[in-house]
């Protein structure tokens, strides 16, 4: 580097002179092109990652989008947490959702520390069966978008949700 050049952090916290108070905060910030072209999300995954509560733009005066040195440090360290770990959006934004449900994170625990166990008023020769036809109105369920919630539907049995069934015993694992 240049003796008496700016890195990119030090160049984004140099203000630039304003005309009103309300120029001040516009001129110190980028606005989501502009952030676009200078982190290489597109507009549309800046506007994702801001749905998603993972990073939090400020906003104009007007509603403009605008991203001024933390938020463009965010979607830095964002992009190298992805490729470090190489992991998704998603994987974060459920990391997020994960932290701040309680719910969400117990039953998680429970799943991830239940055995699968036989229902009892399934033959053991049937259980292969049973779980298929359970999949079967699970797969049929989601197709038709009728509930995001499943179905546990066995022959002779009358459709019960998997979540009030999951109290009992850990017989849907």
């Amino acid at each position: 580097m240049a003796p008496g050049a700016l890195t990119t952090d030090e160049a984004l916290t140099i203000p630039v002179a304003p005309a009103t108070p309300e120029a001040s905060t516009i001129n110190e910030a980028l606005t989501i092109h502009e952030a676009s072209a200078t982190t290489g999300w597109s507009a549309r995954m800046l506007r994702y990652i801001e749905e998603a509560g993972l990073v939090a733009p400020r906003r104009s005066p007007s509603g403009y989008r605008l991203y001024g040195p933390a938020e463009l440090q965010r979607l830095r360290t964002l992009r190298e947490l992805l490729v470090a770990f190489c992991i998704e959006l998603s994987d974060v934004g459920f990391a997020l959702r994960l932290r701040d449900d309680d719910r969400l994170r117990q039953a998680l625990e429970a799943w991830f520390s239940s055995e699968a166990v036989r229902p009892s008023e399934v033959d053991p020769a049937q259980w292969l069966a049973f779980e298929q036809e359970k999949h079967t109105q699970l797969l049929a369920a989601a197709t038709a978008g009728l509930s995001k919630e499943p179905v546990a539907v066995a022959a002779g049995r009358s459709k019960e949700p998997v979540a009030a069934a999951a109290g009992r015993s850990k017989e849907i694992a």
